[in-house]
């Protein structure tokens, strides 16, 4: 007897061999069969889906579920377009402080919107002495006041305040850590949001870092999330690669870096496991940080490389030398160069055609980038909805010529480079559906088209979030595809995207999300 017959709705599998199905069977969290196979077959609940359309759960290959739940409760500035307006809110946190000397902690900072960067003089006139520590929306910069700067050495760079990729590490370092108790609540918090959007599973980019999640025990979190029921979806753990260490090993195993004990990608079960080994190359577009080849339009620098070449390709080698797979940050087209070299240098040494090595955002690929990601076997993990949202500033940061190389989709996968979508939650939004529909029409909010030649199919796009996410993460076995045998990870939604018009997919209806074949949120059947 099954557990669960689904019926009366588009199952749109994902799999060529059997692609559309009306019913679904599911025994003991799995899939047991599809259409006639279960149809008339004994089950214990029915349920009629009233026509709509199935797919398996979405998968998000690049989040930061901790960072969104603290986020969240975090006051923000955002929205605020007066240099003014933002001090006053500063002022109102200030005047709300207790403790002599207490942090301040604010999100929601984009210079873009104020037209320039706050100052610390500026704060110092509305702090009354307590440290102010306002986060950059992009994740890769901040600005502090004089009573952060006057603790921080003297050789941390800065500009009148404003602190850049580790820069910013070494003021997040002045601060206590995050508590456990806090993360597992934050991270909980984030994995609801991500159900309500129809993800099912998804890669936490980075723990155990100095950006972030700010704790040395922060995979402690995410077990103690698990344990006290707030981890409500499937979740793989990229480690820092900042938390690799010298090791002794064999001389045999050529493992010169390395994670306590040796642990590497793969450790885990199906709810909770080790990815990708996080290395960081370059910092981002919304903080004019990433690296490029040629200067930003109007502006006389070309971003930075997060440490000395030489380092982080040593980085990345180890890191493939220690078994990891990797996840290699690069926004920029001057990043990406020093990832593939290093990628390309590592597998001569020792050979892994199967490693599965990921670049993270891959922003900005020149033509020329393509063909070697493809002989590399790399995957290009990239998050349509930064241009939905941030499409017209990008677009005239690159200016016209590298405008439509932002992001790509059609010159990937004609080159037989696996595409992989994911949001950088919470940088910008993580609806799986609105970056669908970016990718086939890649149309900012604006209208303005950005790169219209790197559109891709709806299908496409849906196998981006599903069965390339899954590959990506080595979650194939089990999820990615509504097969027999798979995790019935499900997300039922009231429109086909095939069906509708292109501009209506993102808003589409996730009715709702089912994890191992329960429905979020309801007991067990």
């Amino acid at each position: 007897m099954l557990c669960k017959r689904l019926t009366n709705a588009r199952f749109l599998t994902m799999d060529p061999d059997h692609p559309v199905a009306h019913d679904l069977g599911i025994w003991r969290g799995r899939i047991a069969g599809l259409d006639a196979a279960v149809t008339s077959s004994p089950a214990r609940e029915v349920i009629d889906l009233q026509g709509a359309t199935v797919l398996p759960g979405f998968i998000d290959a690049h989040v930061h579920l901790a960072w969104t739940g603290l986020k969240e409760n975090t006051l923000s500035i955002a929205g605020r377009t007066r240099i003014d307006d933002v001090l006053a809110v500063v002022a109102q946190a200030a005047a709300r402080a207790r403790a002599p000397g207490a942090w301040l902690s604010l999100v929601g900072y984009d210079q873009r919107a104020l037209g320039r960067h706050l100052t610390a003089t500026e704060l110092d006139t509305v702090s009354r002495g307590h440290k102010v520590f306002l986060l950059h929306d992009s994740g890769h910069g901040c600005v502090v006041n004089s009573a952060v700067l006057d603790l921080l050495p003297a050789d941390i760079p800065h500009e009148n305040g404003f602190l850049a990729e580790g820069a910013m590490g070494a003021a997040r370092a002045l601060r206590l850590p995050y508590s456990q108790r806090e993360l597992a609540e934050a991270i909980g918090r984030a994995a609801r949001t991500c159900l309500r959007e129809g993800v099912t599973a998804c890669a936490e980019a980075g723990i155990g870092g100095t950006l972030f999640g700010h704790s040395p025990v922060e995979l402690g979190a995410y077990q103690l999330a698990r344990e006290e029921d707030l981890l409500p979806l499937r979740v793989q753990l990229m480690v820092s690669a900042e938390r690799l260490r010298p090791v002794a090993a064999h001389e045999t195993d050529g493992i010169p870096r390395a994670l306590d004990l040796g642990l590497r990608t793969g450790f885990g079960d199906d709810r909770l496991s080790v990815g990708a080994l996080k290395i960081y190359t370059d910092g981002g577009m919304m903080a004019r940080t990433a690296a490029l080849s040629r200067p930003y339009e109007g502006l006389d620098h070309t971003g930075q490389l997060q440490d000395d070449p030489d380092a982080l390709t040593d980085m990345i080698v180890d890191g493939h030398l220690a078994g990891w797979q990797l996840a290699v940050h690069a926004i920029g087209d001057r990043a990406a160069d020093l990832a593939l070299d290093a990628l390309e240098r590592a597998q001569r040494l020792r050979p892994r055609p199967h490693a599965r090595h990921r670049i993270e955002h891959a922003g900005l690929i020149r033509p020329d980038q393509l063909p070697r990601f493809a002989r590399l076997g790399v995957s290009a993990v990239v998050q349509p909805n930064f241009l939905r949202f941030f499409g017209d500033d990008y677009a005239a940061i690159m200016g016209e010529e590298r405008a439509p190389w932002l992001y790509r989709g059609r010159g990937f996968l004609d080159h037989g480079v696996p595409l992989v979508g994911s949001s950088d939650r919470p940088v910008t939004d993580g609806s799986p559906l609105r970056a669908v529909q970016f990718m086939v029409e890649r149309a900012a909010e604006s209208g303005r088209v950005v790169g219209p030649e790197e559109g891709i199919t709806v299908d496409e796009a849906l196998r981006a979030y599903t069965v390339a996410g899954a590959h990506a993460c080595h979650w194939e076995d089990t999820l990615g595809t509504l097969t027999p045998g798979k995790r019935a990870d499900l997300v039922v939604l009231g429109d086909d995207p095939h069906r509708v018009d292109t501009a209506r997919i993102g808003a589409i209806e996730v009715a709702a999300t089912y994890l191992d074949g329960r429905e979020t949120g309801k007991a067990a059947s």
